[in-house]
C-alpha cells in the first residue's frame, strides 16, 4: 500500500486531526471522513448534537451546567439585540455552516443583519435554512470537561478564517472568559470584570459576577 506521511495512517491520528478528542464522540456511521450535511441533519434530527468537521460526524461536549451559563449570556445577548434591532441570537443547536463544508454551534452566536443572506431569517421552506451558511459576528463556546485545548484551538482557527469577528471562551472552572479578537490575541477577564460588545455591539454591558453567580444559586430555604 503506498502511503504519505502527510495523511492520517491510524484512528488515532485522525482523533489528534480533530482535536485530540475522545473517541467516544465520534459517528462511526456514516464512517469517519464520509459524513455529508444531509447525514449531519439526519442525526440531529433524531436528537443528536453532532458538528461537521473534517466529513466526520463530532457530538458536542455540553454538559448541564454549560448549558445553563450558554443560556445566561444568550439571555445579555438577546435583550440587548432585539432592543436595539441589530440582528439575531441562537443557540447551541444553532448550528451554520462555515468555510463550506465545516458545520459548527456555537454555544451563542451573534449575527448581524448584513450577514444575515437578505438581512433576514432565512426561510424555512428552503431545505439550506436546517443548517444556513452564516458567519456570525461573535461566537461564544462555554468549555466542557470532554473538550480539549487542541480541539478549541482549531475551533477558534476555523472561525477567524472564516470571518467571525470575535470569540469568547468560557471557563467555568476557573471562571474567566477569554475574548479572542484573533486567532491568538486576546484578553481575559475574571468574574469581577464587564464585557463588552465593543465596536460589535456597542452599548452591551455583561457583568460576569451576575453571570457566574447563576451556578452558586439555591433554594431560598437553603441559602
Amino acid at each position: 500500500m503506498n502511503a504519505n506521511a502527510a495523511v492520517a495512517a491510524s484512528f488515532t491520528e485522525m482523533l489528534n486531526d480533530l482535536g485530540g478528542i475522545p473517541i467516544e464522540r465520534v459517528c462511526m456511521d456514516p464512517a469517519p471522513g464520509h459524513a455529508t450535511i444531509e447525514d449531519l441533519l439526519r442525526l440531529n434530527g433524531q436528537g443528536g448534537m453532532f458538528e461537521l468537521v473534517d466529513a466526520t460526524l463530532v457530538e458536542k461536549a455540553m454538559g448541564w451546567r454549560e448549558s445553563l451559563i450558554a443560556m445566561v449570556l444568550g439571555r445579555f445577548f438577546s435583550e440587548f439585540v432585539a432592543k436595539h434591532n441589530h440582528g439575531l441570537v441562537s443557540g447551541p443547536d444553532g448550528f451554520m455552516r462555515i468555510l463550506r463544508t465545516q458545520v459548527r454551534g456555537p454555544d451563542v452566536a451573534f449575527v448581524s443583519w448584513e450577514r444575515l443572506p437578505e438581512g433576514r431569517v432565512p426561510e424555512a421552506a428552503i431545505p439550506e435554512a436546517a443548517i444556513p451558511e452564516i458567519i456570525p459576528d461573535i461566537a461564544v463556546e462555554v468549555l466542557s470537561e470532554g473538550n480539549t485545548y487542541a480541539e478549541m484551538s482549531r475551533k477558534r482557527r476555523e472561525y477567524f478564517h472564516a470571518g467571525v469577528r470575535q470569540v469568547w471562551m468560557v471557563d467555568l472552572i476557573e471562571r474567566t472568559v477569554a475574548v479572542y479578537t484573533d486567532i491568538m490575541k486576546y484578553e481575559m477577564f475574571d468574574e469581577d470584570a464587564q464585557l463588552s460588545g465593543g465596536d460589535i455591539l456597542p452599548g452591551l454591558v455583561i457583568p460576569l459576577s451576575e453571570v457566574f453567580r447563576e451556578l452558586d444559586r439555591k433554594h431560598p430555604e437553603q441559602a
